[in-house]
This record gives structure tokens, sequence and C-alpha cells, in this order.
């Protein structure tokens, strides 16, 4: 879930209400989540997209990570997943089709959950992707509303994934390069969930959150400030990106997708650089699988870096900006 062409289409319809309905389609939160009792919240979430890599069990893997970081930006525990499998039957080899769930169900049960199923259809293109049901206290439920003046932001993966993507789509990096993008997208978000979700139970201070997708850094900040009523300054020097990003937006290699996202939420920017800047097209590119972006207080913030790298996490994770009062969803650079 989140901001885009669903909740475009579902403007203009009345939808059912219901006083156990914590989180619903009405908000750019990443799942929506409902009630069952006073110590236990549903979250129910899907995704699902076309192959990004070309080895299957690699992209189902991405696929499964991808959908099942919804649950982990609410804070929640994955429980149960379904497979969502468009097949071109009469182009590919069933062979394929189970590679992609068995790299699907490696992520499923990684995370601790249980694949139960799904459903298939005939198509012209591969398709995969996953329903996840997760759980989470009604009273923990992270949102990307929340964020207050003075909290860090923290970033838990490197951008440039959507930028190195087509890159290699174009024959212009070589296997290494593919390799370490499906590193970073096949790995969880499962550990700064469970961080962030242990330090809030000991009355720590974490705000909001939201995961990095389709609408890029800066399109999924600007929707947790608008949502939270706040601003925020970002440090542009300390902010994580893969290695030959920056080396391939001086080419021009770039996807549609971060020209979209860049002007859609241009007026969202301050301090903007050149036009030749290619940091504000990183900020920009689309991620799939992408890190999670927390909002919390210095103290907290702290704690999660340090519990981060204390428990081996392997992937580039920073503090990269602050929280400050002005302009609802506008983003300074600097």
């Amino acid at each position: 879930m989140g901001p885009g062409d669903l909740g475009q289409i579902l403007c203009g319809i009345t939808l059912p209400k219901d006083p156990n309905l914590i989180v619903g389609a009405e908000t750019c939160d990443d799942a929506g989540v409902y009630r069952l009792n006073d110590e236990t919240a549903l979250i129910q979430t899907l995704d699902f997209f076309t192959p990004i890599v070309d080895d299957p069990f690699s992209f189902g893997q991405i696929a499964a990570a991808n959908a099942l970081s919804d649950v982990y930006a609410m804070g929640g525990r994955p429980l149960l997943a379904m497979n969502i499998l468009a097949c071109p039957v009469k182009t590919m080899d069933i062979s394929v089709f189970r590679e992609v769930i068995r790299g699907g169900l490696n992520k499923v049960q990684e995370a601790g959950a249980l694949l139960v199923g799904g459903h298939s259809i005939e198509d012209t293109e591969l398709k995969y992707g996953l329903s996840v049901t997760g759980v989470v206290h009604p009273d923990h439920v992270l949102l990307n509303a929340g964020a207050r003046p003075g909290d860090r932001l923290i970033l838990t993966k490197p951008l440039g994934l959507g930028i190195l993507s087509t890159a290699i789509k174009g024959n212009l990096a070589g296997p290494e390069v593919e390799a370490r993008i499906v590193e970073v997208m096949v790995t969880l978000n499962r550990l700064a969930s469970e961080i962030m979700q242990e330090l809030r139970g000991r009355g720590e201070e974490v705000h909001a959150c939201t995961d990095i997708t389709g609408f890029g850094l800066l399109g999924h900040l600007s929707e947790m400030l608008l949502a939270s009523g706040v601003a925020a300054r970002i440090f542009g020097e300390q902010i994580p990106v893969l290695d030959g990003v920056r080396d391939f937006v001086d080419m021009g290699i770039i996807p549609e997708g971060a020209h979209v996202n860049r002007k859609h939420y241009a007026t969202a920017l301050m301090g903007r650089r050149s036009e030749q800047d290619s940091l504000e097209i990183i900020l920009a590119d689309p991620q799939t699988s992408g890190g999670l972006l927390i909002a919390a207080s210095p103290r907290a913030a702290a704690a999660i870096l340090l519990e981060m790298r204390t428990q081996g996490y392997p992937l580039a994770c920073a503090e990269i900006g602050e929280i400050v009062t002005g302009a609802p969803g506008q983003i300074e650079l600097v």
C-alpha cells in the first residue's frame, strides 16, 4: 500500500467505516491494520511486480522481501503469506515458476512466517508477489505520521537500486553489480523493526516509520512529513548510496520513475541544487525492497544505529537528517 494509483482510484469511493480499523485506505501508510482485541491487531498488505533481475530464485526473494517490508514498517511480525503469481505459460517453462516460488518461500521462512497457498493466473508477463498478514499490539502500531521536531531520521539501506537496475538492463553494469543490488534487495527489514519495537517497549521514543519503495526517499519522506505536519532537513553527504550510482547518473542512466518522482515532489524540496546534481536524482530514484525510514528521538536513533551495528547488520545504515518545524512536507537539502 502507499501513495499512488490505487489511492487515486479509491478517491470518491465511500469505504465502510469500522471503529476497529486502525489504519485504512484513506492514508498513505504501508498496510492496513485492524484491531482484533486489546492485545492483537492484524496487519494486511499486498505487493507484486514484474522481474527486475534475470535469476528467478532471486526475483522471488526480492518480491517476497518487498512485500514483507510493509509489515515491518508498521512495527509488526509477519504471520502468514500467500503467493500471487502470473504465469506466461506459453513462453516459459514451469521450472521458472517453481524457482520464483522457492525464492519467495526462502524469505517467508527467514521472516518466521508461513506460506499458506495463493493464486496463479495465465498472463503474457511474469509477475510475482505476496499477500502478507502480520500481527502487532494495537498500541504499538508504527505509522508514517507522528514524526516530531527534534527527531532524527535513519535510513536502513543505501539508495540507487533503480539506477543500477537500469544500468544492468542496458548492459552497462556487470554481474558483480547485479549481485550487489540483489544482496541489498533480499535483505529483510526485520532487524530494524524488531530493534524499534524493543526500544519502544522500554519507553524509548520511536515516532514514525515507512519503507522506501517506488516513490524514492524524496516521495516517501514527503508523505511522512505531510502526515506528521512537520518539515525536515536532509544532510546530503550522510545519505548512504551504492557504489557506482553517481557515475551512472552523470552518464544519464536514470530510470523514468526517478524523473517522474523528481517532478512530482519538486515543490517539496528546498535548497535545490543545479539540474545536473546527481544527489537530487538519487533521492527520487525508485527503490525495490528498499530500507526503512525511521523518525526517532536522538537517544532512540543512536540506540537503533548501535544495535544494528552490534548485531552485524550487513548494509549501510545511517542518520541522514532531522525533523524540524516548518511548512508540512517541506524538505531542506543541505
